[in-house]
């Protein structure tokens, strides 16, 4: 029963005075706390908290600045090594393109003095085939004569009369002569 009297008791000083935080005898002592609290997580934020974030802060900015810093300085070196490889670029195809041009100059004198000496070649020959036709008309004439002679005479003599070859030779150059 004791307890009985211990739970009514309570339950009566409950009804009575309601919630301490609404109780205004309490509040001086509250706002006292609260007010303690305040400085206290004030104190704490400003000297521990807030520097340690402030700092990890400024060293990310730091990172992040450096890192478009080093971004911006790749970015320049690119651009340069672009800048440099399409002038090497451009250096081997003038070059390549000098390198052909002389190489058809150097085929070109190459050509033209082959075609030269061919030239002299197929002049000479011609030359000496037009020597060799002109001794080859010149003895086909002498030949042509000689038969033309022959067979005069032998006409002369079948036909019963007598010539002389210098009557013969005098009758087959004048007939040859046109």
């Amino acid at each position: 029963m004791a307890t009985n009297t211990y739970e009514a008791a309570g339950k009566a000083a409950e009804a009575k005075s309601g919630m301490p935080q609404l109780d205004p005898s309490t509040w001086a002592n509250q706002v006292f706390w609260l007010l303690l609290t305040l400085v206290v997580i004030y104190l704490v934020l400003s000297r521990v908290a807030l520097p340690r974030i402030a700092a990890i802060l400024a060293e990310r900015q730091g990172t992040i600045s450096n890192d478009i810093a080093a971004a911006e300085e790749l970015k320049q070196r690119a651009a340069e090594a672009e800048e440099a490889y399409n002038q090497a670029l451009a250096d081997a195809r003038t070059e390549a393109n000098g390198i052909i041009a002389t190489t058809k100059a150097d085929i070109q004198k190459d050509l033209d003095v082959a075609l030269a000496k061919a030239d002299a070649e197929i002049a000479a020959k011609t030359a000496e085939g037009e020597k060799a036709i002109a001794a080859i008309r010149e003895g086909a004439l002498e030949s042509v004569k000689a038969v033309a002679k022959d067979t005069a005479k032998e006409l002369v003599a079948a036909m019963g009369g007598t010539a002389d070859a210098k009557t013969i030779t005098a009758a087959v150059t004048a007939r040859m002569k046109g």
